[in-house]
């Protein structure tokens, strides 16, 4: 294995630089929208840029050439990526937060990753664990199915969760670290949106996983890891809480970009059956963009506030408490509705051309009401899980994902 790449030949870039190169693809990432979709991938020169613009090594350590950038970072470049593509965003974030797991791991699977490429992007899902798992000389022999691997079509390298036997019978779970070149993707996603993601379902067939590259889920879940990449910014962020931020990032920019376009067709399209002169006439448009408009400023404020929260706790090395960590995880479901809402109400106030095939309303519409509704975000379980902590219960006992 060669040498890491060297941290001092490396211009970390601040907040505000990296935010700047992901507001500088939107126009192509929105030229590409449509293509993204029909071929049911983001581009390659989509998927180009943004790697040259370094906005896949955000997590990445920096002794590897990456940037340890905070979660408000993450937040903002995803909200800035999402304005042009909300695939394209939704990849992003999933990507670099595998990479933030693949950071945990021991130092030869660093290596591994990205001795040679710091651009080299890790796939993350945290679906129930593979059980066929088989202990072996110096590893583990895995065989299992992981659904929904977002950014599986450009990762380098998943992260998925198996349960490893012990010899007291109770399996332990942990992540797995495999070479995407050893798995196979199974093309399985076939959704109305968010349908460039690439999530579909990876396979491994009796893959041998060497010690190195397995890693203690609870610690990560917990934010309880021992990875200090940088003493300025230790790696000590609970998982459920970073792995949202840029998924509603995502969803955030896409909202934000259904408004914008709303508000710029509405002085050339007219009231059908009204004597408004357009739609900015109208006090009903008007009270729709308030409406809207109000809810994607409060899911902004809100998914800030849980980006700042987590950067808090791992500025300061302590574990983020089941409390905060339950009302993240509502928080983020509720980022999600509050921008689902929103575009179901710019829509409306667009009128039924948002569904001309031509019309990209339609497909951020499609995008957010599908990406809102993640396994993460739904069924009610992110509202009982805060209410049980609420009422001094362990919200761990409604579901491991807190």
């Amino acid at each position: 294995m060669s040498d890491p790449v060297a941290t001092t030949a490396v211009q970390v870039p601040d907040r505000v630089e990296l935010v700047k190169r992901a507001e500088g693809l939107r126009e192509l990432l929105w030229e590409d929208a449509a293509d993204c979709e029909r071929e049911r991938r983001v581009s390659a020169r989509v998927i180009s840029a943004m790697t040259g613009a370094g906005l896949l090594r955000l997590r990445t350590p920096r002794r590897y050439g990456g940037y340890e950038a905070d979660m408000r970072t993450l937040l903002e470049v995803a909200v800035a990526l999402g304005r042009g593509c909300c695939s394209a965003a939704w990849i992003a974030g999933v990507l670099n937060a595998g990479n933030f797991v693949a950071s945990l791991f021991p130092p030869a699977a660093g290596d591994e990753v990205w001795g040679t490429d710091p651009d080299a992007a890790c796939a993350l899902v945290l679906g129930l664990p593979a059980q066929d798992v088989e202990q072996a000389d110096g590893g583990v022999v895995v065989s299992g199915e992981w659904a929904y691997v977002s950014g599986s079509l450009h990762a380098r390298w998943v992260s998925a969760l198996i349960a490893v036997p012990t010899a007291e019978g109770r399996p332990d779970i942990h992540f797995a670290l495999m070479p995407a070149e050893e798995i196979t993707v199974k093309d399985t996603w076939h959704f109305a949106g968010m349908r460039g993601t690439g999530s579909n379902t990876v396979v491994a067939d009796r893959l041998f996983v060497p010690r190195h590259r397995l890693l203690p889920y609870l610690p990560v879940l917990n934010g309880e890891t021992d990875g200090t990449v940088d003493p300025d910014l230790p790696y000590r962020n609970s998982l459920t809480g970073l792995f949202a931020i840029g998924l509603t990032g995502s969803l955030i920019g896409g909202a934000e970009a259904a408004l914008a376009h709303v508000r710029d067709k509405a002085p050339s399209r007219p009231v059908a059956g009204s004597a408004y002169r357009d739609q900015t006439q109208s006090p009903t448009f008007q009270l729709d963009l308030a409406d809207a408009t109000s809810k994607i400023d409060t899911a902004k404020l809100v998914a800030t506030r849980i980006a700042d929260t987590v950067d808090r706790y791992a500025r300061a090395g302590t574990n983020t408490d089941l409390h905060v960590r339950a009302r993240n995880r509502l928080e983020s479901a509720l980022v999600g509705r509050w921008c689902r809402e929103a575009v179901d109400t710019l829509v409306t106030a667009h009128g039924s051309a948002s569904f001309n095939e031509a019309n990209p309303l339609q497909r951020l519409w499609r995008d957010i009401n599908v990406g809102s509704r993640h396994a993460g975000f739904g069924m009610g379980i992110p509202e009982q899980v805060y209410g049980r902590a609420l009422v001094g219960q362990d919200p761990r006992d409604i579901s491991f994902i807190v």
